[in-house]
């Protein structure tokens, strides 16, 4: 059969009905699998919290920080989980979310004030007012400005090939990183506001964020103290990323080479948590996970 005569010739526009093909593959696929996930219904043990998240990352847990910080919430407030690596989202349509006693609840920090509540927990219990208001502050310096800084410095500033090899970990059509993630990225990044910014322009929002931490951190063994706080567990989600998740380029390098207290800060985090780190990762792709 003949190409149209718009195509011949045209490099270009073959690429594009390329892309298209592989991009509504791609949405097949992803439907599907997530048909079968949903068909899939399982008696769960009582009081066990279902962890639902994508697959575990090459240095890190998860490649998502909010997975690590209600990861290492639920192991620091010793509630029994299970973890289900598939691609079934959140009724918010997004990663982690879980289940408890036939409950879905969505977004990782409702997700820890609804266990908190269920269970009469408190790892803040102990902090005085004016510390839970810094815990409260730092949390929202991570999450809403340090967090959009990482994510277009790792996905679309620092785009390397040793990345995009482990970024193809997730259960999911590898294609649909650069035809659908990027693209809604790009598009959020703007909206938020950090994707209006330029490389340099970013960086230094980082560097201000993680120097906040570093200096308030200080000397303590964790973000309040010689004790963990249940904040701890949204820091070291998104340091996290920035320690084991990220190019060596540029904000990967700053991290490690800039601030050695939150590189230790990390490192303590994962000592006491994360006994098992190793079976929890994919060791750059080179191994499954075990856990």
């Amino acid at each position: 059969m003949e190409l149209p005569e718009v195509f011949r010739d045209n490099p270009t526009a073959t690429k594009v009905v390329g892309g298209l093909v592989v991009a509504t593959a791609g949405i097949v696929v992803y439907r599907l699998l997530t048909k079968r996930n949903a068909k899939q219904q399982k008696d769960y043990p009582k009081d066990t919290v279902i962890l639902h998240q994508i697959g575990r990352g090459p240095y890190a847990p998860s490649m998502t920080p909010f997975a690590v910080k209600l990861e290492t919430y639920l192991r620091m407030a010793k509630i029994p989980y299970k973890n289900e690596h598939d691609v079934k989202r959140s009724s918010k349509g997004k990663f982690p979310w879980m289940e408890y006693n036939g409950l879905s609840v969505a977004d990782s920090a409702f997700c820890i004030a609804y266990l908190n509540k269920a269970r009469g927990l408190d790892l803040n219990a102990k902090l005085t007012a004016s510390q839970r208001g810094a815990a409260v502050a730092f949390q929202r310096l991570v999450e809403d400005s340090l967090y959009w800084a990482m994510v277009i410095q790792r996905w679309l500033h620092e785009v390397s090939a040793d990345f995009t090899k482990m970024s193809l970990r997730v259960p999911f059509p590898s294609f649909s990183l650069w035809f659908f993630i990027k693209p809604a990225l790009r598009k959020a990044l703007w909206s938020q506001g950090m994707g209006r910014h330029s490389r340099e322009e970013v960086l230094e929002i980082a560097r201000k964020d993680l120097t906040a931490i570093a200096d308030f951190i200080g000397q303590k063994k964790f973000l309040m103290g010689d004790e963990p706080c249940e904040t701890d567990c949204a820091v070291f989600g998104q340091l996290s990323q920035l320690y084991w998740h990220c190019p060596v380029q540029t904000i990967g390098k700053i991290f490690k080479e800039e601030f050695p207290t939150l590189v230790a800060y990390c490192e303590r985090m994962k000592s006491t948590f994360w006994p098992d780190w190793d079976d929890c990762i994919t060791h750059g792709a080179t191994k499954k996970a075990t856990k």
